[in-house]
Formats: structure tokens, C-alpha cells, sequence
């Protein structure tokens, strides 16, 4: 087994991150390391007749207040998990873009999230865990959730 120096977990704040964090910390606990928790906020401006983003007077998003709704809730969820060497990360954009430009940016051996238990590759991995697996050079660990 290859002994992973900088992981990153990938999470969002549904049930399945006990799961998925459970697992992380078993792996770092044995190649001696420390995790980074990643949640990417992810939100889509409305889009018009040719799907173009549309920026309307009715649509006003606090970017700023998302970011810290997701901080806090990051830091609650080490604190329910007793991690205490993690570090949080919260980023804004597209989930398998961020995370893949987070892992190249710190130099991540082993990305860690979670996978849906659909079928078919597309359905098991989801977009985002699938989109992740073909982007990365580094090792990618599927969590598998059950439904």
C-alpha cells in the first residue's frame, strides 16, 4: 500500500459524511498524516433561453454569508467527528473543478469522497466522483454510500 502524505476529503454536509470522514481517518491514521476537509459551495445563477448566466435584480446571492454558513458548519462537522489535526477548506465554484484544483494547487496523493451505490460507472461514481477519478493523476478512494 502506498503511503499517502497530503489527503484531502472532499465532503458535503449530507449523512453520508460520517461515512466518508470515518474512512478518511482510518487512512490517515495509518500512513501517519493529517486530512484536509473540503466543502465546495455550489451555486447557479438562473439561466435565460440560450443558457447564458443571468444576473437579475431578483437574484441576489451573499456569496460571502454562503461561504461562512459552510465554514461553520465545516468546523461543526470535525467537531461531531472529534478531529482535531484537520484542516477546513471552504472554496466556491464547481465541485470536480475545485476539488481537483485544490489536490494539484497542495500537491494531494489521495483524494477521498463519496459514492452513491446506483448503477452503472457514471451512476455508482456520481458526476462529481467520476469527473474527479479521470481528471487526477493521484490515487482517488470511491467511499462507497449505501441508499
Amino acid at each position: 500500500m502506498t503511503d499517502y502524505k497530503n489527503i484531502l476529503v472532499a465532503v458535503d454536509f449530507s449523512d453520508a459524511a460520517d461515512t466518508v470522514i470515518k474512512r478518511a481517518v482510518d487512512v490517515a491514521q495509518r500512513n501517519h498524516t493529517q486530512l484536509t476537509l473540503l466543502h465546495v459551495v455550489e451555486y447557479l445563477p438562473p439561466m435565460d433561453i440560450a443558457y447564458e448566466p443571468v444576473m437579475t435584480s431578483s437574484w441576489a446571492v451573499d456569496e460571502e454569508a454562503l461561504v461562512k454558513q459552510a465554514s461553520d458548519s465545516l468546523h461543526k462537522l470535525c467537531d461531531k467527528s472529534h478531529l482535531q489535526d484537520v484542516v477546513p477548506v471552504v472554496v466556491v465554484g464547481g465541485a470536480k473543478y475545485e476539488i481537483c484544483e485544490y489536490a494539484r494547487e497542495h500537491g494531494c496523493d489521495l483524494i477521498i469522497m463519496g459514492a452513491h451505490g446506483r448503477h452503472g460507472i457514471r451512476l455508482l461514481l456520481g458526476s462529481t466522483a467520476n469527473g474527479v477519478l479521470h481528471e487526477m493523476p493521484c490515487d482517488v478512494m470511491a467511499v462507497k454510500i449505501a441508499e
